[in-house]
């Protein structure tokens, strides 16, 4: 990890910022699938992400997922920022997309970067208003539509992030959206015959 790497990352820090990132910062390489955050987990550091993606999502007590967003390179978490300062406990979990590498800062620094770098508090107060727009449109999807359309919509968010080919079964989607596998089987099958099939390349038997 270098400065520019940082710089093309997290654009418009102070230089001072930056090499307090690079002398205090910790690198953290998590595979495809390794879990980060569960449900009460004590968090002491603030994560960001250099590379990969991360997805947050709450779990019910039969062990039932709810996908809630995607983080990627550039952002940080902000659960990591609220719970890390308040030294609260985690309510969501995260786990690795893909391959990913994080850069954990330790939570004494949390203080003195709010008050002396601008440019950090309005990184926070940027990520907050950012993941909370990103949560009002999962409320939304679920509060004010029906299955068919949480599903459209989840679908557009997985192409905008991976692309139209997405590495997603019927069970995937279903843990994500708090359904059943013969539901969104069904559903898919209806949005092909609508002509939506085009949205995203998906197994009609996957």
């Amino acid at each position: 990890m270098d400065k520019p790497l940082l710089k093309k990352l997290f654009p418009g820090f102070e230089d001072a910022l930056y090499e307090e990132m690079l002398q205090h910062g910790v690198l953290r390489y998590v595979k495809e699938g390794e879990p980060l955050l569960r449900v009460g987990q004590h968090i002491r550091s603030v994560i960001l992400i250099l590379e990969g993606v991360i997805k947050l999502y709450r779990e019910d007590d039969d062990g039932n997922e709810f996908f809630i967003y995607h983080l990627n390179a550039g952002q940080a978490c902000s659960l990591s920022l609220v719970c890390a300062y308040k030294q609260e406990t985690s309510e969501v979990m995260a786990r690795a997309v893909t391959n990913a590498t994080l850069l954990t800062i330790p939570l004494e620094l949390m203080d003195k970067w709010l008050s002396h770098y601008k440019s950090w508090y309005e990184f926070v107060i940027t990520s907050y208003r950012n993941r909370f727009e990103e949560l009002l449109k999962t409320i939304d999807a679920v509060a004010f539509s029906n299955m068919d359309e949480r599903l459209e919509f989840y679908l557009r968010k997985q192409v905008a992030q991976f692309g139209p080919v997405l590495k997603l079964t019927h069970q995937d989607i279903a843990g994500d959206l708090n359904s059943s596998r013969e539901v969104i089987s069904r559903l898919l099958k209806k949005m092909e015959a609508k002509g939506l099939s085009g949205l995203t390349e998906i197994p009609l038997n996957g």
